[in-house]
């Protein structure tokens, strides 16, 4: 379900205590937009790496949500849980997640004997832990929705909103989606902003090997093509879209994303190729954050705080 930009909440709504493990861009438009207050919280880590976190902030009674974007996840995980866990057993009324990025829905079948297939387990726990979910465009490839492995309500908000609207701002632009998966988003920004857009195709040899195959463009030569992708991580099939790109005589090569996760230096290596510009969304925290997604976020997290706090009374 898609959201538009000009999210809004009422005063009337519960107003919940905002907390955060990492300095989020996010979190302070949003807990603004919400009427909530910021959580207060101290964290570090004992000199053996484990964590310490104390709650400052009266919850007692309160609505509580954690703003927690899980890229590079396995040393957030364990303080996520320990303040869910924590909030709870100081008589938070409810405790969300709002989770910009989504990790672990890589891993959706066991492709080989002995595989664990970390999306179910990870959506397990996660689920024991909260009340509800909110994230932006997570990777759903095999599952047709969150729901087939969260037993907890969980609303996906789709990014492109807030690239159409940068994009839009941009003249004679061409959208180029690397593959068949990117079309979804393409296909919306495209729309929203009506600008042209192609689809390549992508082979896949191997995680950091691909190669794609775009359609002419000799029409579109003139214009800026804008690569799409809903995830940057090794950027390697950005870099062949690029090269292709190139390779058939356009100028002018721009990226834009959701999530933005530039695992290995992969942002200073597409820039390094020849990329003009990247611009993100900041789900992620990073210089090409240029698209806020705040606004998308805010009514469905006002709809879970409004039906946490009318189940609580009742």
């Amino acid at each position: 379900m898609s959201a538009t930009l000009s999210g809004s909440t009422s005063s009337s709504a519960p107003v919940p205590i905002v907390f955060e493990l990492q300095p989020q861009p996010l979190t302070a438009p949003l807990a603004a937009a919400l009427y909530g207050d910021a959580g207060k919280l101290e964290s570090r880590l004992f000199p053996d790496g484990e964590s310490y976190l104390r709650i400052t902030s009266a919850v007692y009674g309160r609505p509580c949500l954690i703003v927690a974007e899980l890229s590079h996840p396995n040393g957030k995980y364990l303080p996520l849980l320990f303040l869910a866990a924590t909030l709870r057993e100081f008589g938070a009324a409810s405790v969300g997640l709002v989770a910009p990025y989504l990790s672990y829905m890589r891993q959706d079948i066991r492709f080989q004997d002995g595989e664990v297939v970390t999306s179910k387990i990870f959506a397990r726990e996660l689920s024991r832990q909260f009340d509800w979910l909110v994230t932006v465009d997570p990777h759903l490839h095999r599952y047709n929705s969150l729901d087939e492995i969260y037993t907890i309500p969980a609303q996906v908000v789709h990014g492109a909103p807030a690239l159409a609207q940068r994009l839009g701002q941009m003249p004679d632009v061409l959208l180029v989606g690397p593959d068949a998966e990117s079309e979804q988003w393409v296909a919306e920004i495209a729309q929203l902003s009506g600008h042209p857009f192609i689809i390549g195709n992508k082979h896949r040899h191997g995680d950091r090997k691909v190669e794609i195959v775009l359609p002419p463009l000799e029409e579109y030569k003139q214009r800026t093509a804008v690569i799409i992708d809903d995830v940057i991580s090794s950027g390697h099939t950005i870099l062949q879209c690029l090269q292709q790109l190139q390779a058939n005589g356009m100028k002018r090569v721009q990226c834009a994303a959701v999530h933005g996760i530039f695992a290995d230096g992969a942002d200073e290596k597409l820039m390094a190729a020849g990329l003009d510009a990247l611009i993100t969304t900041n789900t992620i925290a990073h210089s090409s954050n240029a698209a806020d997604v705040t606004p998308l976020l805010v009514k469905p997290v006002t709809d879970f705080l409004h039906r946490q706090g009318s189940a609580a009374s009742r």
